[in-house]
């Protein structure tokens, strides 16, 4: 992040930042290797943004930035006999996005501020990739149209609103909080369309629910130049137990954060936080067919670790 003056009242910045990726993988010979094996969905993104002080109390800002997104899946194919088949597709594409935001800080110290963030639509295309199919199989997928057939998926970003205080306290003490609601039912909704002889658009239905977010944090400065930090969010669960798939593990999550401040100096600031994400135990009961079987069962350690260390300096 970078954000530079323009006089008085404006202020130019910059983020190069992900702020959304989805990813699995699993072991190549597990139970659901016909469902997925790895998939992957990633992006990162080049924001420019304005900021403007409209007076003491008051200010806002907003950006349009790009969003460049990478997203690939791996998928074993049951041959019947013998070894495995395998289907892989990968693309790249960039979207469009943008963000406005409202800051008002009504006496010092004591600061409300909310942000739109608005949804950004990707396209991923690529002839699917077979390999090591039996010929059976291949005369099967040759006869629905899905060798050497281009494959498009289309996904949404999903659009955001996020309410935030912030209020000191003292001197030593500052809390803060979130609040925010993210539009989980618009990316559920992804069509699928085969470009062969007889070409078909099929919209997949995740069922996916839109997800609210909720926060609260707090700072202690207990020398000087060090401030302590600790904080705790939850997340709802973006889809319910029947519609939960293996791609796409989600429950809800809950996330406990502790860290540490450095002022050094007037112009450096240093910090290091901890993060342990605990993603719920997302129980899945799908059923694909028999050539994919039936896959039941819950994850009994899905949580994630996060170390962050960050540095802020003031040119």
């Amino acid at each position: 992040f970078y954000v530079h003056p323009l006089g008085d009242r404006w202020r130019f910045g910059v983020s190069l930042a992900s702020f959304f990726g989805l990813g699995v993988e699993y072991e190549d010979d597990w139970v659901g290797r016909y469902y997925l094996q790895e998939g992957k969905f990633l992006t990162l993104s080049a924001v420019p943004t304005l900021g403007y002080k409209v007076n003491d109390w008051l200010s806002v800002g907003g950006g349009v930035g790009m969003v460049f997104s990478k997203y690939n899946s791996r998928a074993a194919i049951n041959n019947l006999v013998g070894s495995d088949g395998e289907l892989k597709f990968e693309d790249t594409d960039i979207g469009v996005g943008g963000v406005i935001s409202c800051l008002a800080e009504p006496k010092k110290g004591t600061r409300f501020g909310i942000t739109y963030s608005s949804p950004v639509k990707l396209e991923f295309k690529d002839v699917a990739d077979f390999n090591g199919l039996a010929p059976g199989m291949n005369a099967i997928l040759t006869g629905l149209g899905l060798i050497g057939s281009e494959l498009s998926v289309e996904m949404t970003i999903p659009q955001t609103v996020i309410f935030s205080v912030f209020h000191e306290i003292n001197h030593n003490w500052a809390i803060m909080g979130n609040i925010g609601w993210q539009d989980w039912s618009e990316f559920g909704q992804i069509p699928v369309s085969i470009s062969s002889t007889a070409s078909a658009t099929v919209t997949q239905d995740r069922n996916f629910d839109d997800t609210w977010h909720f926060a609260l944090g707090a700072h202690y400065r207990f020398l000087p130049p060090w401030r302590v930090t600790a904080g705790i969010a939850h997340d709802t669960s973006p889809v319910s137990d029947e519609d939960r798939t293996v791609d796409m593990a989600l429950d809800r999550t809950w996330r406990y954060s502790a860290g540490l401040i450095y002022d050094w100096g007037k112009k450096l600031t240093l910090g290091f936080a901890y993060t342990f994400l605990d993603a719920g135990n997302a129980p899945i009961n799908q059923t694909r067919g028999p050539l994919a079987g039936t896959i039941s069962g819950e994850y009994s350690s899905n949580y994630v670790h996060i170390v962050a260390i960050s540095a802020n300096y003031r040119f």
